[in-house]
């Protein structure tokens, strides 16, 4: 049965608010967890769709895993201790899990293959084959360059210098999580900065990353260790309420140890540009990484250029930006965003249908989209089962004259289960329709 938000106009954001674990974090804890020597627990892992799919392919893959809730306990195999799937390994709707899955698997001896939902069986996977190819790796997509993903095992994989072509943290922590197995150094140059969680959380489990400018580099694996991880709040998450809080008058709202990893947080940079009153307040790290509590006031914005160098850092936040954006004054440009073309749906095209369906202009570009700012009229909104769409539009409903209905929104537990519970608890008047 497919689940439809209804979100009713009125009622400011105000309070303290946590929001579930970061997912790309938990992601890289748990496969690190798993070829780690001995055992790991991780507090505040996401009990999302797409995190459960990473545990359950380990689970397939020989490794125990016992998840208690907010607790995830894992008992490390080794590098070399994984085992061989019985069947092709489902990783759901999970682009994260299917490309650095696939960098780790390509240095096993046995063989894997790898499949997902009908939306990750459309997704590109060819970035991540033609570089493991140069690794030695002996893998296979679909002719289109998509899953199933094969790969026959016993490669021994060689380290390579690699240039990203396009900003990518999933090509590159694939690539590194294929350089544990690969002989020599592998480095990777990046031209655009993306999100560091790989690194640091190697760095954890005592396998450190050295960088060079933009190269990063890591050498060939003796072992990791098992250790305690700490996962911040999830700033992708987080984002919505930024936004929310920002564009609802009378707005006064605390996000409390949410991950401000400074390869994740330029939506803050974008946000303040266009007037934001956000501030961040007890800076710490935790397991490697920086955490803040985040206050956010109700602004008056304006429309910017988004400068392209913020793109690529903020690109799992457009859906929520591109929300601020059509409420600030003036028209606000994206362009740099092409990559948004092939996520979870065209985001482009997914955010400028449901701007015109609640009466807000826009024009889509090949790699961007021109938003001018306005009124929220309300109306029915299709998330194209995008749980970024989804949210996006949940939360343009605090402000729009009218309800506003998101159809489509399943796939919002891939990333943020108890969003409708915990945007209640923040004061947003949604339900289930």
């Amino acid at each position: 049965m497919t689940s439809t938000y209804q979100v009713n106009p009125g009622g400011a954001l105000s309070g303290n608010l946590t929001v579930p674990g970061d997912k790309s974090i938990s992601h890289r804890a748990l496969i690190l967890a798993a070829i780690a020597e001995g055992n790991t627990t991780i507090q505040g892992f996401l009990q999302g769709e797409d995190t459960l799919a990473t545990a359950e392919a380990f689970r397939k893959l020989g490794v125990r895993i016992d998840n208690d809730g907010d607790i995830v306990h894992v008992e490390g195999v080794g590098l070399n201790g994984l085992q061989q799937s019985s069947q092709p390994i489902d990783l759901g709707n999970s682009g994260t899990s299917a490309r650095l899955m696939t960098g780790l698997l390509s240095g096993q001896s046995f063989d894997s293959e790898l499949i997902g939902d009908e939306s990750l069986m459309t997704r590109p996977m060819q970035r991540i084959v033609e570089p493991l190819r140069l690794m030695h790796a002996n893998i296979q997509c679909s002719d289109s360059g998509t899953l199933p993903i094969r790969i026959s095992g016993g490669s021994q994989l060689k380290g390579i210098n690699y240039e990203l072509p396009v900003a990518s943290a999933q090509l590159k922590s694939c690539l590194l999580l294929a350089g544990l197995y690969a002989d020599g150094t592998t480095t990777i140059t990046e031209n655009e900065s993306t999100r560091d969680h790989t690194e640091r959380m190697l760095a954890t489990f005592a396998h450190p990353v050295t960088r060079d400018g933009n190269k990063i580099s890591v050498k060939k694996a003796e072992k990791l260790i098992g250790t305690e991880i700490i996962i911040p709040a999830d700033f992708s998450s987080a984002a919505f309420f930024i936004v929310a809080a920002t564009i609802t008058p009378d707005s006064d709202l605390l996000l409390k140890n949410v991950g401000v990893n400074p390869t994740r947080k330029a939506m803050l940079d974008i946000m303040k540009l266009m007037g934001a009153d956000i501030e961040l307040e007890d800076e710490r790290e935790l397991s490697g990484e920086p955490v803040a509590n985040i206050h956010i006031k109700s602004s008056q914005l304006e429309g910017i250029d988004i400068p392209e160098e913020l793109v690529p850092i903020a690109i799992d936040e457009f859906p929520a930006i591109l929300i601020a954006a059509a409420r600030a004054s003036g028209v606000t440009r994206l362009t740099g965003a092409a990559e948004l073309r092939v996520k979870e749906s065209d985001r482009l095209q997914a955010m400028s249908d449901g701007f015109t369906a609640i009466g807000i202009q826009t024009d889509v570009t090949d790699d961007g989209i021109i938003v001018s700012g306005g009124e929220f009229n309300g109306g029915s909104v299709n998330s194209y089962a995008d749980h970024r769409i989804a949210m996006a539009f949940a939360i343009s409903g605090t402000v729009a004259k009218q309800p506003v209905t998101i159809s489509n929104c399943d796939n919002v537990t891939t990333s943020f289960p108890g969003f409708v519970d915990i945007a209640k608890q923040a004061g947003i008047n949604i339900n289930y329709a």
